[in-house]
């Protein structure tokens, strides 16, 4: 399996945060340690895809020791991600949903409901 490394902080009254040195602009948080290293497996594996999905080159990932003298790591702690593409995997699954909850959704949803689910998900689950 492929690794990147990623840099992880943590300041005094805010969550634990996590960047992606070979990946500009893929970032995560968690409010606990485990929580956060959860969240950058799901961001690496998300940012990767989308790359891919656009055509765009996807970088190898640097090694600990070339990015031992990175002078943007700062105090962060340097750990590895795995890139797991089974995280973006769907599965099918069925919910039960009040009627008039679902007809509110399909009003909304430009009739595409598991993408209004996620997205609702995603935002609720961030916090």
């Amino acid at each position: 399996m492929v690794s990147y490394v990623a840099y992880l902080r943590k300041d005094a009254g805010s969550d634990y945060g996590v960047e992606f040195p070979d990946l500009p602009g893929c970032v995560s948080a968690g409010h606990t340690l485990d929580e956060a290293r959860a969240m950058a497996a799901e961001a690496l594996a998300g940012h990767v895809a989308f790359l891919t999905e656009d055509g765009l080159p996807v970088p190898p990932p640097s090694t600990l020791d070339a990015l031992k003298d990175d002078p943007h790591r700062g105090d962060a702690v340097a750990i590895l991600v795995d890139l797991d593409p089974n995280l973006l995997k769907a599965d099918r699954i069925n919910v039960m949903i009040p009627r008039h909850l679902l007809g509110r959704i399909d009003a909304v949803s430009g009739g595409n409901r598991s993408r209004f689910l996620v997205e609702a998900a995603e935002q609720k689950l961030a916090g």
